[in-house]
Order: structure tokens, then sequence, then C-alpha cells
């Protein structure tokens, strides 16, 4: 099947220091292109895979399921490792998810993570439904283009696969069972309004993960899918300065591409010692979230 337009994946060969971005579940590379491109800018290598069964139609993604996707970004990762000195792992809803597990996987082979409104579990009455519904309708109305911002929409599905959606939240629990295993320092950005996967899930990711080096930033503007929302260039820059912090070569890449990083981008954010995951917002999100 032909790729949606807009859901093709995108490389680029820069410098010593990598990043991976994964996007999320029914979405595409659309969802994360501007903030791949931005890192690219900078001199960064940067690698924005097409998950299996996505970017073409809904009815491929009933014959995936987490381990073709996990398998598809743990590939990216091994090339990246291979070619540069240092890695990061960026990812929005499902795609925090995967971020998360390759995170826990492999250690400190990564030198940092950064998510977005991550996902971490299939919520309402629907997620208990999934077993046997899955097997009677094939499909429900789709969660892509949560945005506030006006004019702005996501490519990706306009119907949610239930057997992929089953598969999800198989992959959720493994993942959550996974977080104290996740040690690196690590940005997390996620929705005030979110109409997809609650803030609960961020703050239980918080509350998880073993990481002492821990920067939370709520995003006021923006709804699901904030990296083509209002706060995008919030999290452009506020992912730039992480690196630059964690990753001193990429600044000296980032001149030599001759490129400017835009006010603020340097700024480095001070790590949170007391996480306050416990205080993010515990409201309930679309059952097939992600």
């Amino acid at each position: 099947m032909p790729v949606l337009p807009g859901a093709e994946p995108y490389r680029h060969e820069g410098g010593e220091v990598g990043v991976l971005l994964c996007h999320g579940f029914t979405g595409s590379p659309q969802s994360l292109r501007p903030w791949a491109e931005f890192l690219a800018e900078r001199g960064m290598t940067v690698s924005l895979p097409l998950l299996p069964g996505h970017g073409t139609r809904w009815e491929d993604m009933q014959l995936t399921g987490w381990q073709d996707w996990y398998a598809e970004v743990d590939r990216e990762l091994r090339a990246l490792l291979e070619r540069c000195t240092q890695v990061f792992v960026f990812g929005l809803s499902m795609g925090g998810a995967l971020t998360l597990r390759l995170a826990a996987q492999y250690g400190d082979r990564i030198s940092g993570i950064v998510v977005v409104n991550p996902a971490n579990k299939v919520h309402g009455l629907a997620a208990y439904a999934l077993p046997v519904v899955r097997h009677l309708v094939p499909s429900v109305p789709g969660i892509v283009s949560d945005i506030k911002k006006e004019g702005v929409a996501e490519v990706g599905y306009p119907r949610v696969p239930l057997h992929a959606a089953h598969s999800m939240r198989t992959f959720y629990r493994l993942v959550d069972a996974e977080l104290p295993q996740v040690t690196q320092p690590m940005l997390l950005l996620h929705s005030r309004a979110d109409h997809v996967v609650p803030p609960a899930d961020s703050a239980r990711v918080l509350s998880r993960v073993s990481s002492t080096d821990v920067t939370e930033t709520v995003l006021e503007q923006s709804y699901h899918v904030a990296t083509l929302d209002n706060d995008a260039d919030r999290i452009f820059e506020e992912s730039h300065a992480f690196v630059l912090r964690l990753a001193p070569a990429a600044g000296e890449e980032s001149k030599e591409s001759n490129d400017s990083v835009g006010p603020g981008a340097g700024d480095v954010r001070v790590p949170r010692e007391n996480r306050q995951g416990d205080q993010v917002g515990q409201q309930e999100g679309t059952a097939t979230g992600g």
C-alpha cells in the first residue's frame, strides 16, 4: 500500500549525537517531523521511522502488534548506536511507551529520553471489553488530530483497529512493569488538557521510573499532539537544551552547521530532585489512547 502523503519516515545524517523519535498509535512520522527537522538543523543525526502497519490504511494495522512496532524502533536505535557516540530517544504518546521500554532495555547506552504525553494505560470500561469486542467489531472511531491550534491536522487513521489496540494494551502493561529499570535523565512534557491520554499516565511514569535527573514541564496551550500544537516550539527548544546539557558535543556540531538555535534554546533546565508526579491531574482519557 502507498504511504499517506506526509507520513513518510525521515532520516538525517548529522554529527556524533543521534536522536531516535517514536511516533504514536495510529499516527505517523508527520506528527514529529517538525521536531526531527529542528534537531537535524542543529547538527544532529536523526532517525524518525514509520512504525509497521501505520501510514497506509487502518486495516493494515490489524495484522501488526506491539512486537512489530517495538522491533522497528529497536532496529533504528541499534543503527544509531553504531553510528553515534551518544544517542537520545524521544517519543510522543505510544511512542513515549516505546521510548521508555528502549530505556529500560538499553540502560546507559541511551544518554537521555524525552517523552511527550506518554501513554501508560488503556483507560475505562473499553479496556476490559477489548479482548472480546475485538473479535466482533474490527474498529472504532479514530483518535488523531487532538490539536488545539487552528488549521493544523495530524496525518493518521480515522479508525482504531481493535486487534492492534488490544496488543497496545498488553504492551502498556509490560512497559509499566519495566519502568523501575528506567534510570536515564528524563524530560517529560505533558499537556494540562489532553483528550486522548490523561495526565494520570504521566504521573504514573514519574512515580515509577528510577531516574534521579527528571524534569517535568506542563504544556498549557496544547492538547494531545503537542508537537504540532501551540507549545511545539517550547518542546523543541527544551529538548534541545536537554541534549546540550548531557551531550556538549551537540553544541559544537550546532555551531559547525551555522544554524541559530533561537532565543532561549540553550537554557539549561535544573533537574528536579523532588518529582511532582503525584500532583498531576487524575482525569480519565479515551479508552484507546495512544
